[in-house]
């Protein structure tokens, strides 16, 4: 009987260590930390909140959804292998509440079942708020 107890324990352990990879929530403070460890942060905000607010130093403008919250995910993704320095590099997103990168980074960790994947809980609207340093984004025809 303890044996059996025993294994129905292990089952249920380690079906959740072998569960798909999920979405990590990362503070400001933490983004900053990964930001050292070499990871890819990408801002996937509108061009115009880029200029609003700039993004994180050391981020990457990469829109997602557009004006009217479509997407092409294949496009997308392609663009972020270009930026990564290795397959397992952890990417982390960032958006201005943190919803739409919470939306994007559930759906590559649920629907195509990517693995280290993170998000700035709050987006840059906790960034700011603790009044961490942000880089200007300029358009082609503003000059900085």
């Amino acid at each position: 009987m303890l044996i059996k107890h025993a294994l129905i324990l292990f089952f249920l352990f380690s079906t959740k260590i072998l569960s798909a990879a999920e979405l990590i929530d990362l503070t400001a403070n933490d983004v900053s930390n990964e930001l050292n460890n070499k990871a890819l942060v990408i801002d996937i905000r509108t061009p115009q909140e880029w200029q609003k607010t700039g993004i994180i130093p050391g981020s990457h403008p990469l829109m997602f959804f557009d004006k009217e919250g479509k997407y092409n995910a294949k496009q997308w993704l392609t663009e972020v292998k270009k930026l990564q320095t290795s397959p397992n590099q952890e990417i982390i997103l960032v958006c201005q509440s943190g919803r739409r990168s919470g939306k994007v980074g559930h759906y590559l960790t649920n629907q195509l079942k990517m693995s280290h994947i993170a998000h700035l809980a709050h987006g840059m609207a906790s960034w700011l708020k603790e009044k961490r340093p942000t880089q200007k984004m300029c358009s082609p025809t503003q000059t900085c």
